[in-house]
């Protein structure tokens, strides 16, 4: 199954290019009281509300995608969990190219771990990343993410996969500087996740994945997930010796080589196989 939040937080199942929306199965939610609990509410009871989704989905009519604003299908994150250079070529490039490394010794993913990124720094497809720090480089990083569906720490490798409630494009956006990655990547609108999250189930094995970021036509990154250093079920398994990942909590894989800067009035269009594709304006 594929779904999307849009509009004013509505929820769509999406077929076939079409919304379908469902937000009436939200009321079956349990109410919340404060303090609220761990996890976004909905991924926390998504297991439950997936089958009334499809049902719902069935008799509500459609309307085409490029018709609905899709905002971010992660409404509330507890956290974002990213992975530095966790592509070889990618870290390759940073050691070389001194605009992006500002004479510092890039370390490997083992070395730096993982950090983490604000979720206020979050938007959807339908929403503009702005760039306006006119005295910087703000380059595109393209990556699988992933969302967390089942609780756990210290999840173990081979279970890592079932704690994935779905799949989804994200755009890590990033200024260049001598600032940590964590303030660097967190600035208002440099999440962008989406179009939709499609399913673990339907998804599959995110193991071998072409994608590829075009910026106002013109290829930038083109990449496959089979060459990640730590694949999704290692990273997961790593990130959660150091966090108890809850649902709703969102993993960036990481991004492969050919991070370049963007400019107010460029077009990026990105694409993951059997994920997705999205196009995200810049402001």
């Amino acid at each position: 199954m594929r779904f999307c939040r849009f509009d004013d937080n509505r929820l769509g199942v999406v077929k076939d290019g079409h919304v379908h929306d469902v937000t009436e199965v939200l009321d079956g939610l349990p109410p919340v009281s404060w303090p609220l609990p761990h996890g976004d509410h909905f991924f926390n009871h998504f297991h439950s509300l997936r089958p009334k989704m499809e049902a719902a989905a069935a008799s509500a009519p459609g309307v085409p995608v490029d018709r609905v604003r899709l905002l971010s299908p992660v409404a509330n994150p507890g956290k974002i969990v990213a992975a530095p250079v966790n592509y070889a070529l990618h870290l390759d490039e940073s050691r070389a190219d001194t605009q992006i490394n500002f004479g510092t010794a890039v370390k490997t993913i083992h070395e730096y771990g993982v950090f983490l990124k604000a979720p206020s720094s979050m938007i959807g497809a339908g929403d503009a990343v702005v760039v306006d720090w006119d005295d910087r480089r703000t380059d595109h990083e393209i990556e699988l993410a992933l969302v967390i569906g089942k609780q756990g720490f210290r999840i173990a490798e081979d279970d890592a996969l079932d704690h994935v409630a779905g799949y989804m494009i994200g755009l890590d956006m990033t200024i260049r500087g001598t600032e940590d990655r964590s303030y660097r990547k967190s600035l208002d609108t440099f999440t962008v996740l989406g179009p939709h999250i499609v399913t673990a189930d339907e998804l599959g094995d995110p193991g071998a994945l072409d994608f590829e970021i075009k910026v106002n036509g013109e290829t930038r990154q083109k990449s496959n997930t089979e060459l990640l250093i730590l694949n999704v079920a290692q990273l997961i398994a790593y990130a959660s010796k150091a966090y108890t990942l809850y649902p709703g909590d969102v993993i960036m894989t990481g991004t492969p080589e050919g991070v370049a800067p963007v400019k107010a009035g460029d077009v990026m269009h990105a694409w993951i196989d059997r994920v997705g594709e999205m196009t995200v304006r810049v402001a």
